[in-house]
């Protein structure tokens, strides 16, 4: 290959390459580097459109996250991938998917808006280990004596989940007394 792509299939091969050899979601910026500045957003936008299409036959499938755009296994093959990897995932309890869920539907909140939707205080280690997960950061303060920190979801958040925005969180009303929202 030349030291420029020159014909829309060596430009989706190098979009193909850099994707499936990232470690992370590589936002559209990173991915038009890959062209030295010689390609509009738009084109981009059309060839990993193109990519996703060819693949779609495959085990692994092209999606855009909040952070950018990754390949990943399809859903179906979880339950065999997971046998490569039998190390349980993390369990959260009730309270720390319910401070989650107040987060993401309510962002920006303070601790103490949290502790006013659930009637009951909030321990500091659930706030941390959401935090440590990279679920959560603060964002800023409130302009209230005290300035208490504002927390909110992290692009981590909405990649961990596969979603490109807070927009495709369920509806709230979608959820029981019974169910823990987001399937954690």
């Amino acid at each position: 290959m030349q030291t420029e792509p020159q014909t829309i299939v060596e430009m989706k091969q190098v979009l193909e390459a850099a994707l499936l050899t990232a470690a992370q979601p590589l936002a559209l910026e990173d991915l038009l580097r890959l062209f030295a500045g010689r390609m509009e957003r738009a084109t981009l936008r059309m060839l990993l459109d193109e990519l996703k299409s060819d693949w779609q036959t495959r085990t692994m499938e092209l999606t855009q996250v909040a952070s950018g755009w990754r390949f990943q296994a399809r859903a179906e093959y979880a339950p065999f991938l997971a046998r490569l990897n039998p190390e349980k995932p993390q369990r959260y309890s009730r309270v720390a998917l319910e401070t989650l869920a107040i987060i993401a539907y309510r962002q920006p909140v303070t601790r103490g808006d949290i502790e006013n939707i659930r009637g009951v205080a909030v321990n500091p280690n659930i706030i941390r280990q959401l935090q440590e997960r990279e679920w959560i950061d603060v964002v800023g303060q409130r302009d209230v004596p005290g300035r208490p920190s504002l927390y909110a979801t992290t692009k981590n958040f909405l990649d961990d989940l596969n979603l490109r925005s807070l927009a495709e969180l369920p509806p709230m009303e979608n959820f029981t007394q019974q169910e823990i929202p987001l399937g954690l």
